[in-house]
């Protein structure tokens, strides 16, 4: 399989939440004992040049920005010192987030894959080839209209990359193509329709999504 084309063949994206212990703290989270998983549809993947759609029933659409980890082969309960092994290369991915619906499913004790897995929610870059990137000193940055929203480093991850795959794989296959979405750093907030979100991965790569808002029937 051509790692280049996981959008096109990965099976399933593996989100991480709160693995930066100030982004957990801003949005008034504990700090999880044990990775926090979730899941989002490959269906909500767009890349660069289609739009970001705020869905009519959101009315607090949240950026944050992540470094995504691309699957290179299959595999499960994969010990953490092998963990490496699996991974084929990177991407820079923004996990958009309705937080209104997300906050009414915490209240109630529903799961977060509305607010999560809404189509455009989630945006990615180009596969990046692995030699480009350190998983643990990779530098993220978003920008709104120009203004730095968030600024921080894979550094402050709670939970390494190995132990995320290693944990993640006791509990589902990983296969080819499949993404991990790392958790986001500290300074998400809202976007609105006319917006312009840039964000970065180090001096690798640098998107950009126009931020739309659902036509009303």
């Amino acid at each position: 399989m051509d790692l280049r084309k996981f959008v096109q063949f990965g099976r399933k994206i593996i989100a991480v939440g709160r693995n930066y212990r100030q982004h957990a703290a801003e949005l008034g989270n504990p700090v999880p004992e044990e990775p926090l998983l979730f899941l989002k549809p490959t269906t909500a993947y767009i890349k660069e040049g289609t739009p970001i759609v705020i869905p009519k029933s959101c009315n607090k659409l949240h950026f944050e920005v992540e470094l995504g980890v691309v699957i290179s082969k299959l595999g499960r309960k994969i010990p953490e010192a092998n963990a490496m092994n699996h991974v084929g290369g990177y991407a820079l991915a923004l996990d958009m987030t309705a937080r209104d619906l997300q906050d009414l499913a915490k209240k109630k004790g529903h799961p977060w894959s509305v607010a999560k897995g809404y189509d455009t929610f989630c945006p990615i870059s180009d596969f990046i080839e692995p030699e480009k990137i350190l998983w643990n000193s990779a530098h993220l940055w978003l920008k709104v209209d120009g203004v730095i929203k968030q600024d921080g480093c894979t550094k402050d991850m709670i939970f390494s990359l190995p132990y995320l795959i290693h944990y993640i794989s006791s509990i589902y296959t990983l296969e080819p193509g499949d993404v991990i979405l790392t958790g986001t750093p500290e300074g998400v907030g809202p976007v609105e329709e006319g917006q312009l979100i840039t964000c970065g991965l180090n001096n690798t790569v640098e998107m950009s999504f126009l931020v739309t808002k659902e036509d009303s029937d």
